[in-house]
């Protein structure tokens, strides 16, 4: 993906965090890196409780994303389906099982990074349900 204005990218990182939430996963949040890091702009980080589910996303992420002409520069972890990463060069899309994204805290890891997007469905984290 070529590097795009910040406003469109934070637009697109903002769409998938959406399809994110309409496919019915948790903890939908979009990262902003753009200070923090040179690895990419924006993450968007999602989880779901089943494997099958982190994959049926992840297709559906790369089938919105391929019908703009936006194809990734690599998709990783999408046969196990725990933690499949999605590059797309200025967005990187982490899906993750439950679990798996509780013990790798990218969220911990990445603390300077502000979030700058969450759908209105998904619960503030500080929240009780």
């Amino acid at each position: 993906m070529e590097r795009k204005n910040r406003v469109e990218t934070l637009e697109l990182a903002r769409r998938i965090a959406d399809l994110c939430d309409e496919k019915m996963t948790n903890d939908v949040v979009v990262l902003d890196l753009q200070n923090v890091s040179i690895l990419c702009d924006y993450f968007v980080l999602a989880s779901a409780p089943t494997r099958i589910q982190t994959r049926k996303v992840a297709r559906d992420i790369d089938e919105m994303l391929s019908a703009e002409g936006l194809q990734p520069k690599s998709i990783q972890g999408m046969p196990e389906g725990a933690w499949i990463l999605m590059d797309y060069g200025v967005i990187v899309v982490h899906l993750f099982m439950d679990r798996e994204r509780e013990f790798y805290d990218l969220e911990g890891l990445w603390r300077e990074a502000a979030v700058v997007y969450r759908p209105a469905s998904q619960p503030a984290p500080d929240s009780m349900e």
